[in-house]
């Protein structure tokens, strides 16, 4: 091993974490480092194909995809090689090196699979050690977890097995943030808390210099430094769970995107079903940042006559979604919806008119179950997973219509899915009609000819003309940089600086 490693650790989970381990990727890339990103364990079911590194291809969870596209290199399963996909009922699908192993509860997982995984993560991190000058590493959630200070994969075993600098991160959006950073350092077993570098409050709002009189008492107290006081600012990135997405009964609010600068009669809403094990939700990011487009997600008992646009996104297990759907009434509310719809890989899989085997993907002892009938489509499930990166045609039709040419994105699915009778727009296993598609392309609204498409197709069914805005944004990589170069002192972890 020859890389400095710098983990970036936080007080607790969704403090920003992954804003700063991206914004430190792009900021060295940008100074000619050889910088890789890399997390240990990873809980999350929005997760990318990437290449397993044996000629085939794995999963990884979204924020270290992300990273790596910062870093300017090429994402491989070594950036997450211990993936969890929680899938209900305190179960989560066990993914080592981008293949799933099996579906395990937390005490079988620790007791069974644990020491397997650490070892999967030190060699996928050697691998990327011997390759570049530099790895950043993601903590999760908090780093000062005592109950599980003896098997904490993804902070301790990783500070210690990468020889890493530790920077801590916490936000102050909920307050209490001294209190945090200081309780977090004290509880730290002593190699590690040796390994702090210093610490990052994220999300502040309004004048920092406020907080001098704190930051100064607690660097005096525990003599570790405060290096910056980062704004709150949204650069953009996907977010990795669903901690960022309402509740599933809508209580928590849920619209993101529209406006900038876009009259509100002039706006139209996508409407996003919440379903209860919702996964690649960060599928429709693309069209939040679009100008005039709200991204509204709506319960399974909620209403759709305010949606213009309707899209059923990934579920970690179609078949307990499709029945928790029909319980909240939703198929009523869905067939009385006359706009274009697209349903995303296991949201296609609910748009059909049958799935058989359904014990295959659900804890459900029934063979086969009804599908919402949309499209003439039957899904059987298998015991094998298909994952890859894949590029289709694509021939538009209904919510893609006039859409040509070539798309490109991933798969990760269980089942096949048989098409009786109607195109098939965005190749193998997909299906169209008038107004409805459904296919298992994940990342299709990141390829601009179908995002215009499926926008397009929204202003129409509202009956309002697109206005002519400037699509144009800035890359949130070089955002997240940004924002730590204006806020962070960089200098002081000695890596990547303008010498």
């Amino acid at each position: 091993m020859s890389a400095r490693t710098i983990l970036v650790a936080g007080t607790a989970s969704h403090v920003g974490k992954s804003t700063v381990a991206t914004g430190l990727c792009r900021h060295l890339a940008d100074r000619g480092v050889s910088v890789a990103p890399f997390k240990a364990q990873n809980m999350s079911n929005n997760a990318r194909a990437v290449p397993d590194g044996e000629g085939g291809w794995g999963e990884i969870g979204v924020s270290q995809y992300v990273q790596a596209r910062a870093a300017r290199v090429r994402p491989t399963t070594d950036s997450n090689p211990v993936l969890l996909k929680p899938r209900g009922d305190a179960e989560s699908q066990l993914v080592v090196d981008g293949r799933a192993v099996g579906h395990f509860d937390a005490a079988d997982y620790y007791e069974t699979h644990w020491e397997t995984a650490r070892e999967a993560a030190e060699d996928a991190y050697e691998r990327l050690a011997e390759q570049h000058d530099v790895v950043v590493a993601e903590g999760a959630g908090s780093i000062a977890e005592i109950n599980l200070r003896h098997r904490d994969l993804a902070n301790l075993e990783t500070a210690r097995f990468a020889d890493a600098d530790v920077l801590l991160v916490a936000d102050i959006e909920r307050g209490g943030v001294f209190a945090s950073l200081y309780g977090t350092l004290e509880l730290l077993p002593a190699d590690v808390r040796e390994r702090v570098v210093g610490c990052v409050v994220t999300k502040f709002r309004g004048d920092a210099s406020l907080l001098d009189p704190g930051i100064a008492e607690f660097e005096d107290r525990t003599a570790v430094p405060i290096l910056g006081v980062v704004p709150h600012d949204d650069p953009g990135l996907p977010e990795e769970d669903s901690l960022s997405l309402p509740d599933a009964d809508g209580s928590e609010g849920g619209v993101i995107g529209g406006g900038d600068g876009v009259p509100a009669e002039r706006t139209v809403t996508v409407g996003v079903v919440r379903l209860p094990r919702i996964s690649n939700f960060t599928d429709v990011a693309p069209l939040a940042r679009i100008p005039g487009v709200r991204v509204t997600y709506v319960p399974p008992d909620g209403s759709l006559a305010d949606a213009d646009a309707v899209v059923l996104p990934g579920t970690k297990n179609t078949v307990d979604d499709l029945r928790a759907l029909r319980e909240a009434g939703f198929g009523a509310e869905l067939r009385s919806f006359s706009g274009p719809v697209v349903g995303l890989c296991g949201g296609y899989q609910l748009l059909g008119d049958r799935i058989t085997d359904a014990d295959v993907e659900s804890t459900t002892d029934v063979d086969a179950v009804e599908g919402f009938g949309l499209l003439p489509v039957e899904t059987r499930f298998r015991e094998d997973k298909r994952v890859e990166s894949v590029t289709r045609e694509l021939d538009g039709c209904g919510p893609l219509a006039g859409a040509s040419g070539t798309v490109s994105g991933y798969e990760i699915h269980m089942g096949r899915t048989t098409v009786h009778g109607v195109p098939q727009p965005v190749g193998p296993e997909s299906a169209g009609t008038d107004r409805v598609l459904g296919t298992y392309l994940h990342g299709l609204f990141e390829n601009a000819t179908a995002r215009e498409a499926f926008v397009d197709a929204a202003y129409r069914h509202a009956g309002i003309e697109r206005p002519s805005t400037d699509t144009t944004r800035r890359s949130p990589y070089d955002a997240a940089a940004e924002l730590l170069r204006e806020h962070v002192d960089l200098a002081a972890l000695d890596v990547g600086s303008e010498a």
